[in-house]
């Protein structure tokens, strides 16, 4: 059964959790196999899906209502692994950085992975206070088709190359102390939410 969706999951100390932010405009089957390649190579109890008001970095002009989104995740992603919540509306938070803090000091005894594609890591350095959260929280970045290259050579992977795990090390990160991250190379799926987008269906 689904948590509801506006507030912050359970967790209960000693959890190892992963955190997947993002608009999901739509949600698709990249998504999932982020979300699923991070739950088994890092070992986690779950997963939360962060359903975000909206990205800063986007243009919000084609971003479908909120609950359409939460309702198409829920869809995606099963209550036996993944809890799906759209908190950051209800607090009006809009940052990353703010998002883990509100957990942080909501959930204190949870242990926390910041979770991401490799097409997010490019462009991390661009997002509100990065260095904070690199700085806050360990970070597991799972390959995305044409990111990878981009990735490993963004500004986060070059001032954080000796916090760098190595692959085979990735179910410890969840209990490394920050800053720490891991690439995980894994199998890609070619689908993103704006080649999707014109095809979602509206709902009736």
């Amino acid at each position: 059964m689904h948590t509801p969706p506006f507030v912050i999951p359970p967790g209960n100390a000693g959890m190892t959790v992963g955190l997947l932010g993002g608009s999901f405009n739509p949600p698709h089957a990249g998504h999932r196999l982020v979300a699923d390649t991070a739950l088994r190579r890092l070992g986690l109890h779950r997963v939360w899906w962060v359903v975000t008001p909206g990205n800063p970095l986007k243009d919000h002009g084609p971003l479908r209502p909120l609950e359409e989104r939460i309702a198409a995740v829920r869809e995606l992603a099963p209550p036996a692994h993944f809890d799906v919540t759209a908190f950051e509306a209800v607090h009006q938070i809009r940052y990353t950085a703010d998002t883990l803090a509100l957990v942080r000091q909501r959930r204190p005894g949870l242990k926390i992975v910041w979770v991401m594609g490799a097409d997010s890591m490019a462009s991390f350095h661009r997002w509100q206070h990065w260095r904070e959260i690199a700085d806050t929280v360990p970070i597991a970045v799972v390959d995305r088709p044409g990111a990878t290259l981009k990735a490993l050579a963004s500004p986060f992977a070059r001032r954080y190359a000796a916090a760098r795990l190595p692959e085979e090390q990735a179910a410890r990160i969840a209990h490394r102390r920050a800053p720490a991250w891991v690439f995980l190379f894994s199998q890609k799926n070619q689908l993103s939410s704006s080649l999707l987008r014109d095809t979602w269906p509206v709902p009736s």
